[in-house]
């Protein structure tokens, strides 16, 4: 006598190999994100060296693979692949997220959060702070330029742009904020990067990980925090 139960075995072979698919695919993403981020970090601490020096690192992006490609065409093709990377990104955790809320439609009556840490329980929160903060970045120092000390846009000085901006308090806090929740994030998700590529085979491999997820979050977001508490106390200044 014939059965059914072929066609499901290969619908459920689908569905997990579509998981493990958008798993990777945010691994990959968050680890391009990772680099960029350091990279990002090391160039804002040029504010240190002074406005000229920050100012003449600003100008050699723009200026990054001339003749070869046009003004700036090098942080476009950036601009253009981090997008493309942030879309990847997100889409993939809002489909592990619906996958996730149909394989549990009925929620738990206590649900007890042992053995989870704090990064991992905010991961989801965390991305949504971090991407409305993402948009409020780039129309402050790339996109729009405003200026929030008076109201002014397209500045040509990103030196006098960074030292307006964390002269306001509110402004540092709201940085700082963004810094913790990129640090949590961070930290859990250069983890379950590796994790998802098959890297913590091991006790001692799994150990490493979480340890390069602490090293990855303290390095970046503390490197960041720097320059708008040195403005706000008056080390980096005009």
């Amino acid at each position: 006598m014939a059965t059914t139960t072929r066609p499901e075995l290969v619908k459920g072979s689908r569905a997990a190999r579509t998981t493990i698919a958008l798993k990777i695919l945010m691994a990959v993403s968050g680890l391009l994100f990772i680099g960029f981020v350091l990279g990002h970090m090391y160039g804002n601490l040029k504010a240190f060296s002074g406005e000229e020096s920050f100012n003449e690192y600003a100008h050699h992006l723009r200026e990054l693979g001339t003749p070869m490609l046009p003004y700036e065409g090098f942080l476009w093709i950036m601009r253009v692949g981090l997008l493309a990377a942030l879309v990847v990104h997100v889409g993939s955790a809002i489909a592990l997220w619906q996958r996730a809320a149909k394989a549990r439609p009925v929620k738990y009556v206590a649900k007890k959060n042992r053995g989870s840490s704090i990064s991992s329980r905010t991961m989801r929160w965390g991305g949504l702070t971090l991407l409305l903060f993402i948009v409020w970045h780039l129309l402050n120092f790339t996109i729009v330029k405003i200026n929030p000390s008076n109201g002014d846009t397209g500045s040509d000085n990103p030196y006098a742009l960074v030292v307006d901006t964390f002269d306001l308090w509110w402004m540092t806090i709201i940085y700082l904020v963004a810094m913790v929740a990129l640090a949590l994030h961070l930290h859990h998700g250069t983890f379950s990067s590796l994790q998802t590529l098959g890297l913590t085979n091991s006790a001692t491999s799994r150990a490493r990980a979480r340890a390069a997820g602490w090293v990855v979050a303290i390095v970046v977001a503390g490197g960041f925090s720097l320059v708008p508490l040195s403005v706000l106390v008056g080390i980096i200044e005009k």
